[in-house]
């Protein structure tokens, strides 16, 4: 059975409610609604989804407490947020309490659709390279933990494929200890977290780098982080 990404939508409008449910149904999205803040706690309380547009005027609850009241209590749930035009500093206070985009209305359908799958490419690596793909020149199967190098076989661990994956879904940028761990730990940068990304990366460095000491794969950028050139 085929998993169909699910989508909560929050939204007080319901003319545009229900053409947004509409629209990315028709796009194969699981789609579930709520009108106010408060029906919209409830049903994240209650179930998981891939993704959460979020309206900023909503009745009971605002989209701004909701969304921090989320990311306080450790939900890493994508939030595309929903903005009236000019509230630029309101924008700005939803993007600083954890929200990953927004967009502002009147906006297209299409553009939309854009943001959720660019959000979704972004926040899930194996949505954005697969379960089989090229890494420099590894080739990488997720599934079975290993890659391949001209024929020769790597084992890696699960971590460590979590790692690669999400440096083939962003490559030719900085990733920082903290962005790294966060995503692939799913947990918050601590001075432990730090020891613990350094010593995963060295490890895999000394598997899949031909001089690990001269690592060309991922490198190191000095007081930044880590960066994989594609």
């Amino acid at each position: 059975m085929v998993h169909k990404t699910s989508i909560l939508i929050v939204e007080d409008e319901e003319k545009i409610l229900t053409a947004l449910k509409d629209f990315l149904e028709y796009h194969d999205f699981k789609v579930a609604v709520a009108a106010d803040g408060l029906e919209a706690e409830r049903t994240v309380a209650k179930k998981d989804f891939d993704l959460i547009l979020l309206d900023l005027m909503l009745p009971k609850i605002s989209g701004e407490q909701l969304c921090s009241k989320w990311r306080r209590d450790g939900l890493q749930t994508p939030i595309i947020m929903l903005t009236a035009k000019g509230q630029e500093r309101e924008k700005v206070e939803g993007l600083n309490l954890g929200a990953d985009d927004y967009i502002t209305k009147p906006f297209s359908p299409e553009e939309l659709l854009a943001r959720i799958n660019a959000v979704l490419r972004r926040t899930d690596p194996a949505r954005a390279v697969g379960q089989r793909f090229k890494f420099a020149d590894l080739d990488v199967d997720v599934a079975a933990l290993k890659v391949k190098r001209k024929g020769k076989e790597i084992e890696i661990t699960k971590r460590e494929v979590g790692i690669i994956q999400y440096f083939a879904a962003n490559p030719n940028r900085v990733v920082s200890r903290e962005e790294l761990y966060r995503e692939v730990w799913n947990d918050m940068m601590t001075d432990l977290g730090t020891r613990t990304t350094d010593m995963h990366i060295a490890k895999l460095r000394s598997k899949i780098e031909l001089d690990s000491t001269e690592p060309q794969i991922i490198k190191t950028v000095r007081g930044a982080g880590y960066k994989y050139e594609n």
